[in-house]
């Protein structure tokens, strides 16, 4: 597959950026988990969620293809003033099959690569 620019959408062919990510393992089931978190939805921020649709699964596109995955959860979290501005949103996404692990591993490494973040760990306590 060509090289192409790693792409997370909740909404076809409307791309949204993400600007954090964690990523936790439960450690009595080994269940992980990857929180995703957005600043802003460029879906929402100028309606073209009405335009086009919704998949009911996260898509990561990368050059290996098309990750669709459900979400887990999917939490706004307003503030400002009148408590009427998206300040966040989180998306949570469980993985269960280490395949799935490894494949989404890979695409966030790309992601990451291409819009300048980088790995750290968090520190304990938080």
């Amino acid at each position: 597959m060509a090289d192409h620019i790693p792409v997370v959408q909740f909404y076809e062919g409307i791309p949204e950026e993400i600007s954090n990510i964690s990523l936790r393992r439960d450690r009595n089931t080994g269940v992980r988990r990857v929180v995703l978190f957005f600043e802003r939805m460029e879906a929402i921020e100028q309606f073209k969620s009405f335009r086009n649709r919704f998949s009911k699964a996260l898509k990561l596109i990368d050059e290996e293809g098309v990750i669709s995955i459900e979400p887990l959860g999917i939490r706004f979290i307003f503030g400002g003033p009148e408590g009427d501005h998206l300040k966040q949103v989180e998306c949570t996404l469980e993985i269960d099959q280490d395949d799935h692990w490894e494949r989404l591993m890979r695409f966030l490494q790309r992601y990451a690569e291409a819009n300048g973040m980088a790995y750290g760990e968090s520190e304990k306590g938080q």
